[in-house]
């Protein structure tokens, strides 16, 4: 499954504020450390507000803070936020219409519905832990590091 660029920067920015939810981070902080558009990822973080998965602040010291539930809040809630997951619209193939096409639709359909579930069942204090496993031994030098 290909996400768009907004999807994973949403996807991102929840897992950076999630992983520090009493700091707030300013979007130029969480566009340097993913090299991204600090223009496009505001306008991620104002959809992420409307859902209210995080707060904003104004002013010195400002920024945006994750106010979601980490243990609830999936990567499905994430994503439909910029995504269309639904069933796909049919293209008016008239090889769709033929029992091998037909049988094929309902494969694919099968799959979006296994991406989905799937999707759905991986929370954000979950990423967070995989986010942790991924260099155990460089977090453990940095944390003798910093005392």
């Amino acid at each position: 499954m290909k996400l768009q660029i907004s999807s994973r920067l949403a996807v991102f920015a929840v897992l950076e504020l999630a992983a520090q939810p009493e700091r707030q981070l300013s979007v130029a902080e969480i566009g340097q450390k993913f090299g991204v558009s600090n223009h496009h990822l505001a306008k991620v973080m104002n959809v992420l507000g409307r859902a209210n998965l995080v707060r904003s602040a104004r002013g010195a010291g400002g920024g945006y803070q994750f106010i979601g539930n980490a243990r609830r809040v999936s990567l499905l809630d994430i994503i439909q936020l910029f995504e269309n997951l639904g069933p796909e619209e049919a293209d008016n193939d008239s090889a769709d219409t033929t029992d091998e096409g037909l049988a094929l639709n309902r494969v694919l359909g099968e799959i979006d519905d296994i991406a989905r579930a799937t999707l759905g069942s991986i929370t954000v204090a979950t990423m967070l832990k995989l986010v942790d496993r991924q260099h155990p031994a460089e977090r453990r030098k940095l944390a003798a590091a910093l005392g």
